[in-house]
């Protein structure tokens, strides 16, 4: 995952829903990746979804979680091999909360806890072809997905069934592997299945939605209301985030502590 490198500022983007464009997709088709000239229309882009996690932070502020919202680079560089196929605002920890988990662990196994990808995260996503809505546990997120793992080891896999079941239409995956666990019907069976396999350091934990959006018929993610709708869905995530993600009310990362 390639992120804004350090030195660039986030673009200014007010909290806002603003609808998503044919444009917005297919500035993102391969032929235009690599193309600077495209870098002002990516960059419009990268504004509204900026707008969307900012609504979106809102409400998780005003449900008890402390998020930040941050956004993907628009422009050909080093960061994305000078190609942006993709692009995404992200809804982390916020920095109050990174301190705390640099305390937990210790700073040296909290190194670089500013990248997104070393932090349990939520998501919406533009592809040429695709939007995406997920909840994203890097495997550098270790500790996240270790304080997951742990936390379902103590309680059992009921709690973490209940909230995977309740969202429908959204696939539970394991790293890159083909296999996949449908949320809204997992059992009991699958889950422990999953966990004999996923091991943090190694895998990356993600549950996501993902709706095809092909030239010609993007009528779904083109509705006025779409964007209405994504928040909606991020906020149906939060729970599960919760669940998952170390806080001080999610502490299980290092147990018998």
């Amino acid at each position: 995952m390639t992120t804004v490198p350090r030195q660039e500022p986030e673009p200014h983007a007010k909290a806002e829903l603003v609808p998503f464009e044919d444009g917005d997709f297919h500035v993102l088709a391969p032929a235009l990746a690599r193309d600077p000239q495209y870098n002002d229309r990516r960059l419009a882009v990268r504004r509204k979804l900026l707008s969307l996690g900012k609504v979106f932070v809102e409400r998780a502020k005003s449900a008890g979680v402390e998020l930040d919202a941050r956004t993907s680079l628009h422009n050909p560089h080093a960061f994305n091999h000078n190609q942006v196929k993709r692009m995404w605002v992200y809804a982390c920890r916020a920095k109050k909360e990174k301190s705390r988990l640099k305390q937990t662990i210790g700073a040296d196994l909290a190194k670089d806890l500013d990248s997104s990808y070393r932090n349990a995260y939520l998501t919406v996503a533009l592809e040429n072809d695709a939007l995406e809505i997920a909840l994203r546990i890097h495997a550098d997120a270790w500790y996240d997905g270790q304080n997951m793992k742990q936390r379902v080891t103590k309680e059992g896999v009921a709690v973490w069934l209940a909230l995977l079941n309740a969202l429908p239409g959204y696939r539970l995956r394991l790293h890159d592997w083909k296999g996949e666990w449908i949320c809204g019907k997992l059992t009991r069976e699958k889950l422990e299945e999953y966990l004999k396999y996923y091991v943090p350091a190694e895998h990356a934990c993600v549950v996501e939605r993902r709706i095809a959006a092909p030239q010609g018929a993007r009528a779904e993610v083109l509705d006025a209301q779409f964007p209405k709708r994504a928040v909606a869905e991020l906020e149906a995530l939060l729970p599960l985030y919760r669940f998952s993600a170390w806080s001080q009310e999610s502490d299980f990362l290092f147990p018998g502590r």
